[in-house]
C-alpha cells in the first residue's frame, strides 16, 4: 500500500544528471549542477559524479539520448549507485522507461524537493501542505514508483471485486487522502485568518529571497530571537513572525519558505496558505545573496513567484547581503543594475553575518513603515514632521 513505501532519502550515494541547450551558458549550467548538488546533500545525498548532455531539448522518452543514458548505466552499476537525481521533472513515461534501465532509485528536482520539504516541515500546516503537494505529484506516477503495485489483489472486500488492480486501490486512496488533507487545510486557513484579522492593526513585513541567502539570519538579527538559520536550502519551511520595534514604531516580521528555480508547482499551490504572509504584508524585504555568481537569475525567480502570488507590486526594500564574501575585483556595489530593480526603489547593502551597515538598514526600514504605521494610526501624526526625518 502507499502508506508502507518510504520514499526519504537518507545518507545515500547518488550521480545528477542535466540537459542543457546547445546555446545554453556554460556558466549556467554550472550553476544548476551546484545547486543540485546542494539540494542534494541538504537531502543527505553524497553526489558521486555529475553527467549532462547539450540537446536542443530533452530527449522525449528517456529525457537524454540513449548513448548517454547507457554511459549513466554503465557507470551506476560499477559504483553502486543508489540514487540518479535529474534536474528537470521527468514526465510519468519518461520516467517509466528511465526505471527499465536501472537498478537504483529515479528522483527527478521536484521529487528531491518535496522529501527535503517533508523533512524539515515542523508544524501542523507546513505538514499538511508538504502531504498535499507530496500525493499530487504521486498521483500520475504510481506504476513508475513502484512494480509492486502491478500485482494483482484478489480475495474479496475490494470495490473492484477480485482481480482489482493495487495500483486502482492506492489511487482511490490517495485521491481520498488528498480530500481529507484539502479539508484540513481549509480549516487550519481558517484559523490562521482569525489570528491575521487580529494582526490588521500593525504594520506587516515580510523576509523573501531565494533560498539560502541569509533570510533567517537577519530575521534573528533584526527581532533579536532564536530563529534556526543553517547554511541549507529551506532551512526554514514554516512561517515564523516575531515582533520587532525600531524607532519606537512596533511592527510584525515574518519570515517565510525560501524560493528555488523550478520550485514545484504542487509546493507553490500548497504553500498558498503559508504564504499568506506575503500576500498579505505592508512592505516586502526582499534578502539577496549579492556573493552568489548567479544573484540577478535569484531575483528573477523570486520576482516570478511573487508576481504568481499577485505580490511583486508591495512597498519592497532590496537588501542585498554578504557584501563581506565579495571578490575584490566585483566594483562598486551601489552601481548594481538589476532588470527589474528601479533606481528609485529602496536598496541597502549589509553583511547580516558579520553586522555591516545594519543601521543604515533599520532606518531605511524605519522610514517605509512609518508610512504605514501614520495610515493605519493617524491620529498618531506627529506635528513636527521633520521629528521623523
Amino acid at each position: 500500500m502507499i502508506d508502507a513505501v518510504e520514499t526519504k532519502l537518507k545518507n545515500q550515494v547518488g550521480v545528477l544528471v542535466a540537459v542543457a541547450g546547445k546555446r545554453d551558458d556554460e556558466r549556467i549550467l554550472k550553476e544548476h549542477l551546484d545547486e543540485l548538488a546542494f539540494l542534494a546533500s541538504t537531502a543527505k545525498i553524497s553526489v558521486r559524479n555529475k553527467f549532462f548532455q547539450r540537446l536542443e531539448k530533452p530527449d522525449r522518452r528517456t529525457f537524454v539520448g540513449q548513448g548517454k543514458l547507457e554511459e549513466i548505466k554503465a557507470y551506476c552499476a560499477s559504483r553502486e549507485i543508489d540514487v540518479v537525481i535529474f534536474d528537470d521533472d521527468l514526465t510519468p513515461s519518461q520516467l517509466r522507461n528511465i526505471e527499465r534501465e536501472f537498478k537504483c532509485k529515479i528522483y527527478d528536482r521536484s521529487l528531491l524537493i518535496l522529501d527535503i520539504f517533508l523533512n524539515r516541515a515542523q508544524t501542523a500546516q507546513s505538514k499538511t501542505q508538504v502531504e498535499l503537494a507530496r500525493y499530487q505529484y504521486l498521483m500520475p506516477r504510481l506504476t513508475r514508483m513502484w512494480t509492486h503495485l502491478e500485482r494483482q489483489r484478489g480475495g474479496t472486500g475490494t470495490r473492484g471485486g477480485a482481480g482489482e488492480k493495487e495500483i486502482e486501490t492506492d489511487r482511490r486512496m490517495i485521491r481520498n487522502q488528498i480530500t481529507v488533507l484539502k479539508k484540513k487545510l481549509d480549516k487550519i486557513e481558517r484559523q490562521n485568518e482569525i489570528q491575521r484579522k487580529n494582526r490588521s492593526q500593525v504594520v506587516r513585513a515580510a523576509l523573501v529571497g531565494y533560498t539560502n541567502v541569509g533570510k533567517s539570519t537577519l530575521m534573528r538579527l533584526l527581532s533579536k530571537s532564536d530563529v534556526k538559520a543553517e547554511d541549507k536550502l529551506f532551512a526554514t519551511v514554516d512561517a515564523t513572525v516575531r515582533k520587532v520595534v525600531v524607532n519606537n514604531i512596533p511592527f510584525l516580521l515574518s519570515d517565510t519558505v525560501g524560493f528555488i528555480r523550478k520550485l514545484p508547482h504542487h509546493l507553490i499551490e500548497s504553500f498558498k496558505s503559508t504564504l499568506a504572509e506575503v500576500q498579505e504584508a505592508d512592505i516586502l524585504i526582499h534578502v539577496i545573496d549579492v556573493s552568489h555568481t548567479a544573484f540577478e537569475d535569484h531575483i528573477k525567480v523570486v520576482r516570478e513567484t511573487l508576481k504568481e502570488l499577485n505580490a511583486i507590486e508591495k512597498p519592497t526594500l532590496y537588501v542585498f547581503n554578504k557584501i563581506d564574501l565579495l571578490p575584490d575585483d566585483f566594483g562598486p556595489i551601489q552601481d548594481i543594475f538589476v532588470e527589474g530593480i528601479n533606481k528609485s526603489d529602496q536598496k541597502v547593502f549589509i553583511s547580516a553575518g558579520k553586522k555591516q551597515n545594519i543601521s543604515e538598514l533599520r532606518q531605511k526600514l524605519f522610514e517605509m513603515i512609518k508610512v504605514r504605521h501614520y495610515q493605519i494610526f493617524p491620529n498618531f501624526w506627529k506635528a513636527d514632521e521633520e521629528y521623523w526625518q
